[in-house]
């Protein structure tokens, strides 16, 4: 096991001399990230298929695609990010001027899931980068191949003194998590984020929780189901359904319940072929005890379409399941895998109530040929983020903050939001010494309580 005693005061120290404050520091660690990615994409796309099968495009368009627009936009912007604010100030203080200051935190921790494992990693270190801080950064041992790629990133790239990367799994999570970080960032599941916030009390160490929950797919009855159903479903099977932001399940207007199950299938097997478990390009759930609590789920369910699994290739086919009851584990906990529940309801206001009667999601979506039911929808129910029309692509907007709400997480993150969750605003009054205006001072007049109450 590192010696996180060192890592850490090696971190404080390198923090203190102040070079991650400069700004010219901070872009030239960001161009290193970019520059080797770029020259290192294909090393990064075999360690993300020996993980996950995931094929070089999905690798490309969820992983280090949306690492480089993010560096892009953080290099095109972080100037302004990082340039102190000038504020008013008020009569009471006259005459004076506020500024606010961003400031790093100092040393953080990243610790990051193993669905999006290189993704999930980089993004929110690209925005601690941006911010000034020194990191440490945990990736997920269920993804070992991109664990090791990143720890190799990060030797080559920066001394560990300012990055340092910890390898491993439980055991290394749990004696972090004992030490005193500055700024703590997980993501995962909502059970082990509760782990977290809870060894971050104890240090009273701000944390940012990007989790999970049961995102709901609202279609009504004007929506384009062909359409629809495209997109639900690409959302839904992109890495094999391991995504925190995928369609959970299916709430359908009850008048269209069937043709969009109709439709669903079509577009998966289109998709995916007709045999999807032996294809090549297919992502695999990432173990055997995931696959097996999958599989679990499907059990005394009405299945409308797919159904098979293979053991050997961990691969499961993309499933619809038919009107499942309320209260089936599969409509109590989060699926995580390629399998979409399709609920029927009767009027707006019932799928309003379903989705208000469960943790608050990190996404919503909403397919509908009616602004004025979107409106309604997005009014009453809280979620995370979402989108109008498709599924899963607002996280690859850098100008969308994101990030969950309730049970599905706190803070957010990506673009300037990202900046935000590892930077302290510092705020200073600039006060006058041309003037001092005498009624603050002892004794007090009846004449001073009035003018103080004016102002």
């Amino acid at each position: 096991m590192a010696d996180f005693v060192k890592i850490l005061e090696q971190q404080r120290k390198f923090f203190a001399t102040n070079k991650t404050k400069s700004i010219d520091f901070r872009l030239r660690q960001l161009r290193k990230m970019k520059n080797w990615i770029k020259r290192n994409e294909f090393a990064i796309f075999a360690a993300l298929r020996k993980d996950l099968n995931k094929p070089p495009f999905e690798a490309l368009g969820t992983e280090t695609g949306i690492i480089v627009d993010e560096l892009r936009h953080a290099l095109r912007h972080l100037r302004l990010w990082a340039r102190p604010k000038h504020v008013l100030s008020n009569l009471k203080n006259f005459p004076s001027h506020g500024r606010i200051y961003p400031e790093p935190y100092g040393v953080a921790l990243i610790m990051s899931p193993w669905n999006y494992p290189f993704m999930l990693t980089l993004v929110p270190l690209v925005s601690a980068i941006a911010a000034g801080n020194c990191a440490v950064v945990k990736p997920s041992a269920y993804a070992p191949a991109t664990s090791a790629l990143i720890a190799r990133m990060m030797k080559e790239l920066y001394h560990p003194c300012y990055i340092a990367v910890v390898e491993g799994g439980r055991k290394e999570n749990k004696e972090l998590l004992k030490h005193q970080f500055d700024k703590i960032f997980f993501t995962g599941s909502t059970d082990v984020g509760r782990t977290v916030m809870t060894a971050a009390a104890k240090n009273l160490t701000p944390v940012t929780l990007e989790l999970g929950g049961k995102s709901p797919c609202i279609v009504d009855e004007t929506a384009n189901l062909k359409l629809a159903a495209k997109r639900i479903m690409w959302g839904k099977t992109i890495n094999a359904g391991q995504t925190c932001v995928a369609p959970d399940y299916v709430l359908v207007h009850a008048s269209v319940k069937d043709a969009l199950i109709h439709e669903l299938s079509a577009a998966t097997s289109k998709t995916n072929g007709a045999e999807p478990t032996n294809n090549p390009d297919y992502p695999r759930i990432i173990n055997k005890k995931h696959f097996d609590r999958l599989t679990k789920l499907m059990k005394d369910q009405t299945i409308a379409f797919g159904g098979m699994s293979n053991p050997k290739t961990l691969q499961i086919e993309p499933t619809i399941i038919d009107s499942p009851g309320p209260e089936s584990p599969i409509m109590k906990e989060e699926i995580f895998g390629p399998i979409l529940p399709v609920v029927p309801y009767s009027t707006s206001s019932d799928a309003v109530n379903f989705i208000n009667s469960r943790p608050k999601p990190l996404a919503l979506y909403v397919f509908t040929g009616k602004n004025s039911n979107a409106k309604f929808f997005l009014d009453n129910t809280s979620f995370g983020g979402g989108a109008i029309n498709d599924t899963v692509t607002q996280l690859a907007v850098s100008r969308l903050p994101f990030g969950g709400v309730g049970a599905s997480g706190m803070g957010a993150y990506h673009g300037k939001a990202g900046f935000d969750a590892f930077t302290h605003y510092r705020s200073v009054l600039h006060k006058s010494k041309l003037v001092d205006i005498p009624i603050r001072y002892q004794p007090y007049t009846d004449l001073a309580y009035k003018i103080l109450d004016l102002l």
